[in-house]
C-alpha cells in the first residue's frame, strides 16, 4: 500500500513510520480546516491584497500613460520599479510557499491535494494582474476556507469573489434592459450596455453542470441576464478594486428562465440559479468524474464514479464526505491503476520523500535590494518561474478551465526533460538531509515503493548521488502514482 501515500498525497519521508490504517490516516485529514502551517510573515487577505492591485493598476492607467506617452524605455524601467514596489514581484513567491507548506510540511497533505485540485477546478487565469495579487489570496479564502462546507457554499463564494468576477468580466455584463442602459452619457459615449456571457458560460461548463447538462445558448444568455449587475463599482482613484456588489441599476429586469426554471428578477435568483446547478445530476457526475480522474486514472469507470456520487446525495454534497468517498475509491483501486502525477505534485512527491528542508533563505545583505523580501526571509521560499518552467504554475494558468489531468497533456519531450533538470535541482537547491550519505535513497526507496529491490537495482548504476536522485524521481514509478 505504500504507492497509496503517493496517490492522495506526495509520499513519505525517509525513513518515516507508514500508518498502520492507511485508509483512515488519509480521510481523518479531510474533515476539518486547520490553521495554514506557513509560518512566515503577513497572511494579507483577499481585500488588503487588493490595495496593491489598485496602486498598480490607477499607476499604469493614469500616470504612467501621459507620462510615458513617447517614451517607451522610460515606461519599461517605470514599470519595472512599480513591480518592486507594489509587491508583484514578490507575492505570488510569498503565496506558493504558503501553498506547498501544506503539501510537505503540516500533517494534511491529503488535504492539500484535495485543495489543489478545487483551486484548478475554480481557476483565476493569467489575466489582469491578478496572478501577481489576488489569486493565492482567493484560493486560500474562497477555495479552502469552504473545503469542510457543502459545495454550493463553495461555488456560491467562488462565483462572487472578486477575483473571479474579474477574471470573468462580470463586471462587464450590464442588462441591455436596465437603467444603467438608459442613461445619456452611453449614447453620447457610444458604449451601450450589453451582456457579457463569459462567467455564466463558465459557471455552467466547468464549474457545475458541464456540457452533460444539456443547456443551450439561450440557457447562458439568461443565466448571464441573472449575473447582470454582480460587479465592483469603478471610482477613479480605485479603478475596479472595491467591493463586489449587486448594482440594482444595471440588473436586467425581468423574469429568467434557465434549464425550464423560471426566476424572479432581483439578487436573491442568483444564489438560488447556483443552488439549482449545483444539485443537477450532471453536476454530480461531473465533478465525481474530475475527482476520479485526479486521483485514480485518465478514464475513470462508473463503477468508481458511483460511491462518489452516492456520498454526494447522501450528505447533500457536503465536501468532507465526497472527499472520504474519492479516498476510499482510489484506496480500493491503488493496486489497480497508476495515475500520472501533474508536474506541480511531482515536484512536491519529489521535495517531501527526499526529506528536503525546502528552504532557500534570502541573505540580510540582500534583502535592503527587495522591498518586501523580508515575507520570506528564512523560511519555505521558492521562485514561483520555477513552476512556470515546468509548466504548471497554479496561478497562471492560460485557459479558464485550469490544467489538464490526462497524462498525455504532461508527456512532452520538453517537459519530460525539465523534470530532469528540476530533480536534479531539489537535489542541490533544496538541500536533501544526508546528501553525501550513499544510503539515503534506499532510504526513500524502501520507504515509499513496493518493489524496493528492482529500483534499487536502476538507480545503484548511477554513477553519484545527484544522478540516482534524477533517475529515481523520473522513473515510471515516481512520474505515476
Amino acid at each position: 500500500m505504500k504507492n497509496f501515500f503517493r496517490k492522495v498525497a506526495f509520499g513519505l519521508k525517509p525513513g518515516e513510520q507508514q500508518p498502520s490504517d492507511p485508509l483512515t490516516w488519509a480521510q481523518k485529514q479531510v474533515e476539518t480546516i486547520p490553521e495554514l502551517n506557513w509560518k512566515g510573515k503577513y497572511i494579507f487577505s483577499e481585500k488588503e491584497m487588493r490595495k496593491y492591485w489598485i496602486k498598480q493598476r490607477v499607476t499604469e492607467q493614469t500616470t504612467f500613460r501621459k507620462k510615458f506617452k513617447n517614451d517607451p524605455e522610460g515606461l519599461r524601467i517605470a514599470e519595472k520599479q512599480l513591480d518592486n514596489d507594489s509587491g508583484r514581484k514578490f507575492w505570488p513567491n510569498n503565496e506558493i510557499c504558503m501553498r506547498h507548506a501544506e503539501g510537505v510540511r503540516g500533517n494534511n497533505p491529503v488535504l492539500a491535494k484535495l485543495w489543489y485540485f478545487w483551486t484548478n477546478h475554480f481557476t483565476i487565469s493569467d489575466t489582469q494582474s491578478l496572478a501577481g495579487f489576488s489569486t493565492g489570496a482567493y484560493q486560500r479564502e474562497f477555495i479552502r476556507a469552504n473545503m469542510d462546507k457543502n459545495f454550493e457554499t463553495m461555488a456560491i463564494e467562488g462565483t462572487i469573489a472578486w477575483p473571479m468576477i474579474m477574471h470573468l468580466d462580470n463586471k462587464d455584463n450590464i442588462g441591455p434592459k436596465s437603467e444603467s442602459a438608459r442613461q445619456e452619457w452611453r449614447r453620447k459615449e457610444k458604449r451601450p450596455a450589453t451582456l457579457n456571457e463569459n462567467h455564466a458560460r463558465e459557471l455552467m461548463e466547468l464549474h457545475t453542470i458541464s456540457p452533460a447538462g444539456g443547456y443551450s445558448q439561450e440557457d447562458v444568455q439568461e443565466l448571464a441576464k441573472i449575473m447582470t449587475g454582480w460587479r465592483p463599482k469603478w471610482t477613479k482613484r480605485s479603478d475596479q478594486g472595491t467591493d463586489i456588489r449587486f448594482m440594482s441599476d444595471r440588473h436586467e429586469p425581468g423574469k429568467k428562465t434557465v434549464l425550464g426554471k423560471t426566476y424572479k428578477y432581483g439578487r436573491k435568483s442568483l444564489k438560488i440559479v447556483i443552488k439549482d446547478l449545483v444539485n443537477h445530476p450532471s453536476c454530480r457526475e461531473f465533478i465525481a468524474t474530475k475527482l476520479c480522474r485526479y486521483f485514480i486514472t485518465d478514464n475513470p469507470t462508473k463503477q468508481m464514479i458511483a460511491p462518489v456520487i452516492k456520498a454526494w446525495e447522501q450528505s447533500d454534497g457536503y465536501l468532507p464526505e465526497v472527499h472520504k468517498a474519492v479516498i476510499k475509491v482510489a484506496f480500493e483501486y491503488n493496486d489497480k491503476y497508476k495515475k500520472f502525477q501533474n508536474p506541480e505534485n511531482w515536484w512536491l512527491q519529489t521535495i517531501n520523500m527526499s526529506g528536503a528542508s525546502y528552504a532557500y533563505p534570502v541573505p540580510e545583505k540582500k534583502m535592503d535590494r527587495f522591498k518586501l523580501g523580508y515575507l520570506v526571509s528564512q523560511e519555505l521560499r521558492e521562485p514561483d518561474w520555477l513552476l512556470e518552467d515546468i509548466g504548471c504554475h497554479p496561478y497562471r494558468s492560460k485557459q479558464p478551465n485550469g490544467y489538464s489531468d490526462i497524462s498525455s497533456d504532461w508527456l512532452s519531450t520538453e517537459l519530460v526533460i525539465r523534470r530532469l533538470m528540476y530533480a536534479k535541482r531539489a537535489f542541490h537547491t533544496y538541500k536533501l538531509n544526508d546528501q553525501i550519505d550513499d544510503t539515503i535513497h534506499e532510504k526513500i526507496i524502501r520507504t515509499n515503493f513496493d518493489n524496493p529491490d528492482k529500483i534499487l537495482k536502476i538507480v545503484s548504476k548511477a554513477k553519484s548521488n545527484e544522478e540516482k536522485h534524477m533517475i529515481l524521481f523520473n522513473l515510471p514509478e515516481a512520474l505515476r502514482a
